[in-house]
Formats: structure tokens, C-alpha cells, sequence
């Protein structure tokens, strides 16, 4: 019996050495891979096949499209990404008479190929350090605002030194750690984006908002798109010219999938993590900033859902708002209950309780760094103090699409006066035809009745404020009379006087000088004249904080490092990272656990037939018929449809793909269980699980029900 029990324990401890467990957190950049040790975890690869700027490797046919992650899965530019990534284009194209997102969409042929317009596609070519150049520009004497000013205009001027060094590529400097360290990327920017197929609504959103962050899951949440490029191979704006664009690598497809334990990683674009920051920055997201947006969303959601539930036009212009701020929603509402069953705030106060006595234990440190934690608090509480007027003010533009537009319109007019390097970044040279396209794109979608509502939502939020913080272009409406009563009044002289519906007075408006704007006798116009000063006072203030509290942070990471006696990594920034674990179930809760795999039999067992868990008919016929193929998985009798895995992921690895120990693709990543929406602040072993769509669906899919057999067989996938 005992030599059993150690033989059982023998296995156990050599199947953890084998798959290095437990794995730790880490979203790494592309300068850290080569210090892990990825053979040893299962990687079958060398690490300059994952990145080498010297030769073609894996991160050449990994890209960022819209925002996600996509890659590269054929020769002519065929990008796999999330259903829910494309969301925005297929909304676009939709109409009520060929509602694509309802009931899907596919191009038999190149010519059939629809735009997908305002997107792009990045990929990352090389990247260098650049923080001693970017932080040369703070000089002795300079005031907080100057210190944040001087650090974005030398951020600006080396990305405009290395596009005019690399014509055609696109530069960004990103902060890596808090004012300490920064890196250039250069990047290749297409801009001719097309849908291929998509998935009905009902596939690729299946389970929606109640499924949304949960596990098990059972969405086909995939599309497929292309990139092209002008006849010579340059990037291009859209054209019926242009040609496929072709990939330095492309991403081979493991038709045959994965199982549980096997090794995998994601090559992608994580968005934004925060777990270097403090408990004073945790305790102002969850005790005000958050439950603040949830509720704003959740009242918007269900405004805007009621607006469209009987008139399908409507709820397609609402659509990509609603999908925005549901996924937002639900996202906060999960990172809230985490923080809170976890008491991350009291456990990071721990930590720097035992920082604050390692600091004061040396008397050197104590007299460098002796009051940082405190000096980082004060500024917090600064925030705190201010916070409902500047969450206001961050959300009240955002309300209104015709806001947004007159808003634009007249800082745009004060910015293009200035040199280039000295305009807000969305009025440079090189951002100001991507800032003029999203305006017109929202007008496309603009619905009047859901506009009015929200914006006077805002307003009348901004009129309930103290008077300490009262916003002068909000009591201009006001004045002395009933609240609701004028602002309504405001609201319906508004709309109905304004031009900003017409696009073509938008597009002639956002030529004009300041000059000429003061002549415009718009209401819109005049109020966001009103709010320009508002808006000018917070950015400075902003500015203000950042200055002194980027000196902090950076002086916060040394003596983390001192503290802890090793290096760690920055937080995710939208640049390129990796990540690796295994494909793995976890406990939720006591005596439950949670299998890695499902399979088509739950896409039966949930399917009610009332959205959202209403697949069409002829799909379930299809899963019944048991016509699985080579996508059949040979222990579990059906289709895979999702897999669970313990990488550490966030928002923007959305439409990574999930690649095996050979680099192949396996799965699309797009969600975390709900567990793991607190892994913005913290991650673990115990709960931080990221799904994927199992690229066993994605194809049995394409092929069986969406008839799309010649993308299987352009990604060079055998079928039946």
C-alpha cells in the first residue's frame, strides 16, 4: 500500500516538474521571453522562433486589428479574430434587409469582401529602448504640468523622427514602467480591412450577456477577415485596387486541437493591467470609479435595449454602443466582486505596511523614499475629492454623439493652429484623419430619441453637483430656473437647431479656423465652447498629478526591487507580450471544479430558443446529425467548442490566438471566467482562467454550416 501511495506521489510530483507548476503570473514583453525557461515548461520551439528581429519568427503573423489581437492564417492576408472583435463592422454593414449580424455573413469570392471601415490592422516589426532620450527632457525648474508636457512632446518628436526614418511604418513610444522606462515600436500599419465571414449572432454571440466572463461556454465567438494593400505592396486606404496583403509568417492551424494539460501560450496585445499600482489606486477603482461606470452602464444598456426591442433599424444603430458598454459593465461588476471576496485592498495595504518598515529599517532609504507611499496617498485623495465632477466630465461628451462631434470640431480648430508636435495627439497630422473617421462612423449610427436621453442624463448629473464644482456651462443653462425644466428646454432647442446631424456640415465644420467657428451660430457649438474651459482646467490638473506622480512610481519600482530582491514586469500596455500555461479547469467554489474542455452536447442543453440561446434550427439538426468529421473529439464524442487554460490574459488579447507547443493555432482566445476579471489587478493559479474558441468549432463551423470550405481550404486544412 505505502509503495503504491509513493508511486502515485512519484508521478504527481514528476507531471508538475514536467509542466512547471504552480506557473507564475506574467504578461511578458518581448525583451524578457529569452529569460524563460519555455522548453522546460512544454515549448517545442527555440525562443528566436517566437521573436527574432533578425529573421521571420511567430510575431510576424501575429497582429492587432481594432483594437484585439488577430493573426494571420493564409498567404493572401485571412485574419482569424473574435466574432465580438469584428462586432463593429458587421454592424456597420448590416441593414435591415441584410441584417448580417443577425443572421451572419459570408463573401464567396474576393469581390464579395465588405469593408470593415475605421479598422486597421499593426503589426510589430522591432522595438528599442528610448527612456534615457524620452526622460533627457525634463529639465531643474520645470513645474509638473512642464515636466508631463516636455515627456509627451520628446515621445512625439521620436515617434515622428522614426516614421520619417521608416516611411510607410507607423512609430508609438510606449511607458513601460511608470515614469522610468519607454520603448519604441515600430510597427506596419494596413488600413484597408475587409469582412470575410462571420458567424450569425446567435453562433457568435451565443449565451451573450448571461454567458458574458462565465464558464462552462459555448459561443462561437470567431470571423475572419483580410488585410490588403496597394498593387506595389505599400499600405493603403481602402480601394478597389488594392490586393491581398501577404504576410512575412503565417499561423498554421492544428485542425486536431488540444487536451487537457497540454502546453500553450498567446503571442498578443493585452491592454492594461494595474498591479504595480497601490492600494490608494485600488481603493479609489473599487470604491468609486467602477461602481460609478457599472451603474451609468447598466441604466444606458437597458435605455438604449428598450429603444430598439421593437424596430430592428434601431437596435442596429445601438448595437455596437450597447455591446461596448455590456462588456464594460459586466467586466467592472466582476473585478468589483473580486476585490472585494479577495480583499485585495487590505492585502496590497499589508504589503506596504512591510515596504514602509523595510524602508525606514535603512537610513538612506528613509530619507529618499521615506514619505512615498504617503505623497502617492495625498494625491489620491486629491482624486477622490474631485472625482464626481471629473467623472462627469469625462462622461458627458461621451453621451452624445452630436456632443462628440461639436466638441471635436471646435478643439480641432484651436489645435490646428499650433505646430504639429505641440496638438493634442488626436489633432496630429497623424491621428487627425483616423479622429475625423470615428466621428463620422458614430453619426452613422446617431438615433436622436437615445441621444437626448442620455445627454440629459449627464446634464442633469452635472446640475446636481456642489456648488463648489458646478460646471459654469451647465448653470449657463440653468440659470434661475426649475432644473429638468430648462435643461429640457436646452435639449430640444438644441436638437432641433443643430447641423451636426448633416455630415456634410460636419465635414466642411472641421475645416474651419477658430475664427470662422465663432460665426457658426450653433447651439451645440456654443455649449462646447462653454465646456472648452472645463475641459482645459482638467486636462492641466491631470497633467499636474502625473507629473508628480510619475517620479513616484518610478522611484516605487526601485524599492520594490530592493524590496523583493528580484525584477519583475511591467504592467500590459497594448504592446506585444506572451504569456504560457496549460489547458486546465480550476475550483470556483467548495467541491466544485470545472472540466477544460465542452463540447457541442451543451450547445444542445442550453439552447432554449429564446435569445440569446437560439442558434438556428439547421445548426441544431447539424449537431444532431453527428456529422463531426475530423473535428470530432475522440474521448468526448462531439466538437469541442471551448477550451480553459491558466495564462495570464486581459482586455486586447481578445482574438489572440492560442498556440500549441509547435507554434500552431488552436483556439481564439476572447474571455476570462468570471473569476479572473480581477486579473487587471492580481492573478493566481487558484482562479485566473482565460477561454478560447476551440479551433475544432471554428472550422467544423466554417465548413459544415457556414459553407465556407475554401477558407478551410486557403489556411491549407484538409476536409472530408
Amino acid at each position: 500500500m505505502k509503495k503504491g501511495m509513493i508511486f502515485i506521489l512519484l508521478v504527481l510530483v514528476s507531471t508538475a516538474l514536467l509542466h512547471g507548476l504552480p506557473r507564475e503570473e506574467g504578461m511578458y514583453p518581448m525583451s524578457e521571453i529569452h529569460k524563460l525557461d519555455l522548453q522546460a515548461k512544454g515549448l517545442e520551439l527555440e525562443i528566436s522562433d517566437l521573436f527574432n528581429p533578425d529573421k521571420i519568427s511567430l510575431i510576424d503573423g501575429i497582429c492587432n486589428v481594432g483594437g484585439c489581437s488577430g493573426s494571420f492564417v493564409s498567404g493572401d492576408g485571412l485574419i482569424l479574430t473574435n466574432h465580438h472583435c469584428a462586432y463593429g463592422a458587421i454592424q456597420k454593414a448590416s441593414t435591415q434587409e441584410n441584417d448580417f449580424l443577425q443572421n451572419g455573413f459570408i463573401a464567396k469570392s474576393r469581390s464579395e469582401e465588405i469593408r470593415a471601415e475605421g479598422y486597421t490592422v499593426r503589426i510589430t516589426e522591432s522595438y528599442r529602448d528610448v527612456s534615457e532620450d524620452v526622460l533627457s527632457a525634463v529639465k531643474k525648474g520645470m513645474d509638473l504640468v512642464e515636466r508631463t508636457k516636455a515627456i509627451e512632446k520628446r515621445m512625439k518628436e521620436i515617434e515622428k523622427k522614426a516614421e520619417d526614418e521608416n516611411p510607410g511604418k507607423r512609430a508609438g513610444v510606449s511607458e513601460m514602467f511608470i515614469g522610468k522606462t519607454y520603448v519604441l515600436f515600430i510597427y506596419t500599419y494596413l488600413k484597408d480591412i475587409r469582412l470575410v465571414y462571420a458567424p450569425p449572432r446567435s453562433i457568435g454571440n451565443f449565451g451573450g450577456e448571461v454567458d458574458n466572463w462565465m464558464w462552462p461556454r459555448h459561443t462561437g465567438d470567431f470571423s475572419f477577415m483580410r488585410a490588403y494593400v496597394a498593387p506595389d505592396g505599400s499600405p493603403a486606404e481602402y480601394s478597389e485596387d488594392n490586393v491581398p496583403y501577404h504576410p512575412k509568417k503565417i499561423i498554421k492551424v492544428a485542425p486536431e486541437g488540444v487536451d487537457e494539460e497540454d502546453f500553450v501560450f498567446i503571442l498578443g496585445y493585452p491592454g492594461r493591467t494595474y498591479r504595480h499600482r497601490t492600494s490608494h489606486f485600488l481603493s479609489y477603482e473599487e470604491e468609486v470609479r467602477m461602481p460609478y461606470v457599472a451603474i451609468l452602464y447598466q441604466w444606458q444598456i437597458n435605455t438604449m435595449e428598450k429603444m430598439g426591442e421593437n424596430d430592428r433599424t434601431i437596435a442596429l444603430k445601438l448595437a455596437s454602443r450597447i455591446k461596448g458598454r455590456a462588456n464594460t459593465m459586466k467586466n467592472y461588476r466582476g473585478k468589483l466582486q473580486g476585490l472585494r471576496r479577495l480583499d485585495l485592498v487590505e492585502k496590497k495595504r499589508e504589503t506596504e505596511r512591510a515596504l514602509q518598515e523595510f524602508i525606514e529599517a535603512d537610513p538612506q532609504r528613509k530619507k529618499q523614499a521615506g514619505t512615498l507611499l504617503e505623497d502617492i496617498g495625498k494625491i489620491y485623495q486629491e482624486i477622490r475629492d474631485r472625482s464626481d465632477l471629473e467623472l462627469v466630465l469625462d462622461y458627458i461628451e461621451r453621451s452624445s454623439v452630436i456632443l462628440n462631434a461639436a466638441c471635436t470640431v471646435y478643439e480641432g480648430a484651436i489645435e490646428l493652429q499650433k505646430d504639429d508636435l505641440d496638438r493634442e495627439s488626436a489633432y496630429m497630422d497623424r491621428n487627425w484623419t483616423r479622429t475625423k473617421e470615428r466621428l463620422f462612423m458614430a453619426l452613422e449610427d446617431y438615433h436622436e430619441p437615445a441621444d437626448k436621453i442620455l445627454f440629459k442624463d449627464m446634464l442633469m448629473r452635472a446640475a446636481r453637483l456642489l456648488e463648489s464644482k458646478a460646471i459654469p456651462a451647465v448653470q449657463d443653462i440653468i440659470g434661475n430656473n426649475d432644473t429638468e425644466q430648462a435643461i429640457d428646454a436646452f435639449i430640444e432647442e438644441a436638437y432641433a437647431n443643430t447641423r451636426f446631424t448633416d455630415a456634410s456640415f460636419l465635414e466642411q465644420a472641421l475645416t474651419k479656423t477658430p475664427q470662422e467657428i465663432e460665426k457658426i451660430d450653433d447651439p451645440f457649438l456654443r455649449f462646447s465652447e462653454a465646456l472648452y474651459p472645463s475641459y482645459l482646467e482638467l486636462r492641466e490638473i491631470r497633467r499636474a498629478r502625473k507629473g508628480a506622480l510619475d517620479p513616484l512610481h518610478a522611484q516605487l519600482v526601485e524599492v520594490k526591487k530592493a524590496f523583493l530582491a528580484k525584477d519583475f514586469i511591467p504592467d500590459a500596455n497594448s504592446t506585444l507580450r506572451l504569456t504560457y500555461g496549460y489547458i486546465r479547469g480550476y475550483h470556483p467554489r467548495d467541491a466544485v471544479y470545472y472540466t477544460p474542455i465542452t463540447t457541442t452536447n451543451g450547445v444542445l442543453e442550453k439552447t432554449t430558443g429564446e435569445e440569446p440561446f437560439d442558434p438556428p434550427k439547421e445548426f441544431i439538426d447539424l449537431i444532431r446529425s453527428r456529422e463531426f468529421g475530423r473535428f470530432e473529439h475522440p474521448k468526448l464524442k462531439a466538437v469541442p467548442t471551448a477550451i480553459l487554460y491558466n495564462m495570464d490574459t486581459t482586455g486586447g488579447n481578445s482574438g489572440s490566438a492560442v498556440l500549441n507547443a509547435e507554434g500552431e493555432l488552436v483556439g481564439i482566445n476572447f474571455d476570462r471566467a468570471y473569476e479572473a476579471t480581477i486579473n487587471d489587478f492580481a492573478w493566481s493559479e487558484d482562479y485566473s482562467r482565460s477561454i478560447a474558441v476551440d479551433i475544432r468549432y471554428v472550422l467544423w463551423i466554417t465548413q459544415k454550416f457556414g459553407g465556407a470550405t475554401h477558407l478551410l481550404e486557403e489556411m491549407g486544412v484538409t476536409v472530408d
